[in-house]
């Protein structure tokens, strides 16, 4: 059946579509600096990260972890032994938030079609 979305998932939707996709794009940006640039950028990311974690929020928390985890992959994937481990799992970061962008963005458009 085609039934309507209701207006509070459809928000979250794209929220969330926009959010994957910004932040597919972000860490694309991180993994593409020079050395030090990803270094200083990585660790600003991951400063930002772990403010937003001392939120109430469980969204926030779950997004400052996010940016913590993707800021400390990204000084790693810059310096020290564990740079191509880094760079891996940054990639794979990279895929799954563009994915799940790409996902939540295909159901909120499914979700739009049906309120028409």
């Amino acid at each position: 059946m085609n039934d309507m979305v209701p207006t509070n998932v459809l928000a979250k939707q794209g929220v969330a579509a926009v959010g994957g996709i910004a932040g597919g794009i972000g860490l694309m940006i991180l993994g593409g600096l020079p050395s030090l640039f990803g270094i200083i950028a990585g660790g600003v990311v991951g400063l930002i990260g772990l403010g937003a974690m001392g939120s109430h929020d469980p969204a926030d928390k779950r997004a400052g972890l996010i940016a913590l985890v993707a800021g400390g992959l990204t000084v790693l994937s810059k310096v020290g032994i564990f740079s191509g481990l880094a760079s891996s799992f940054l990639g794979l970061a990279t895929v799954g938030l563009l994915g799940m962008g790409a996902w939540n963005a295909y159901k909120f458009y499914k979700g739009l079609k049906s309120r028409a």
